[in-house]
């Protein structure tokens, strides 16, 4: 994949193309960079051209509708640079239509509107067209927007991986006995586990700052709301919570350490999506035998897991909750249309540490 600034987008019409005119186009448009730079710095994010990509065997070539942005977009803003004048293009989540089929898809056609998470070892969908591995992609449920299907995947991948695989939590179960401490309830992972932890029938537990994210965790679903300002523990026995049997972390995993430690059960899980900068003593776990473990929604991507395709699986199980109106997206912020600026606004929200929800881009110039 090269970047071409030179080059027209579209290649006039040619007599010798045996395709249509958009499929013989060497470039489409991307928004990418080369080179790590704070957002203040005006080659942050570039709109740029990249080539067509095509798909591989188990690969589909959607066409981007919307996009969301995540933290692990600014994050890798910030730790990667260009190799060989290659733009980095970031994006992990999409709602678009498939324009074509690798030669081991069966599952999916042209036409098919569909949403995904993508590979983060793969070029990223901030693009006009982009290609992903077929089982990591769902049908996109009818009765929502791009906009809304493209506020989802990641987060939802990430909440249901954590709870119902990592912290074992039965889905289906009578749960009703079970309390679950989600740290971090406004972001975009926190909304999904807080309406997940719900629907399996827990008592959800969460923390807000601010009255607006207060308001937004109660609608997403929260039973209780902690002042994240304040000791939690501290909190919880003035409430009477007690230990909780869960503990969900999506904001520090190293600065609420001790806190979980004194907040769980014996005998109870936590999970972190949240990678600590300093080592963590295990130790403090270790009398109530409590477990712990981390949780990844690219592992199976990144791996090539034997199961990969359960990503797409899951994805369908979250397709029918929206049908059913069990889950609500959490569509938050929308820009229009996609492009460096909006991207730099929406890194911008990000990084000031008070998005609520999900930021969605949708449409190009």
């Amino acid at each position: 994949m090269k970047a071409i600034h030179t080059l027209p987008l579209v290649l006039a019409a040619n007599s010798l193309c045996p395709l249509q005119a958009e499929e013989c186009a060497p470039l489409i448009r991307a928004v990418g960079f080369y080179q790590s730079r704070p957002l203040t710095d005006p080659t942050a994010l570039l709109n740029v051209e990249i080539e067509r990509p095509s798909p591989k065997p188990h690969d589909i070539l959607v066409r981007v509708k919307a996009i969301s942005v995540n933290p692990v977009d600014t994050k890798h803003r910030k730790r990667v640079e260009s190799k060989d004048g290659v733009p980095v293009v970031l994006g992990w989540d999409v709602a678009g239509i498939v324009e074509k089929v690798g030669g081991d898809v069966s599952d999916f056609k042209v036409g098919d509107e569909v949403f995904y998470a993508c590979d983060i070892t793969r070029p990223g969908a901030n693009s006009e067209l982009h290609v992903v591995d077929s089982r990591l992609v769902a049908l996109k449920p009818k009765e929502i927007s791009f906009e809304e299907a493209a506020s989802m995947p990641l987060t939802a991948l990430t909440a249901f991986e954590a709870l119902f695989e990592q912290l074992g939590i039965r889905v289906n179960a009578r749960n009703e006995s079970k309390t679950i401490l989600i740290i971090g309830g406004a972001g975009g992972v926190g909304s999904m586990a807080i309406q997940m932890a719900k629907r399996a029938g827990l008592r959800v537990v969460t923390t807000a700052g601010r009255a607006v994210t207060t308001e937004w965790v109660k609608r997403m679903g929260a039973d209780v709301v902690l002042d994240h300002h304040h000791p939690l523990k501290f909190q919880m026995d003035e409430l009477n919570i007690g230990e909780v049997d869960y503990i969900f972390n999506t904001v520090s995993t190293s600065d609420y350490w001790t806190q979980m430690a004194d907040a769980i059960r014996p005998f109870g899980r936590i999970v972190s999506i949240v990678e600590s900068e300093h080592p963590l003593d295990l130790r403090l776990f270790m009398k109530k035998s409590v477990s712990f473990s981390w949780e990844l929604m690219f592992t199976r991507s990144m791996y090539s897991t034997p199961d990969m395709e359960r990503q797409g699986k899951i994805l369908g199980i979250v397709a029918e909750w929206l049908r059913r109106g069990w889950l609500q997206p959490t569509l938050r912020r929308h820009l229009s249309p996609i492009n460096a600026d909006n991207l730099i606004k929406a890194h911008r929200l990000l990084e000031s540490g008070t998005s609520i929800g999900k930021i969605v881009l949708s449409d190009w110039e």
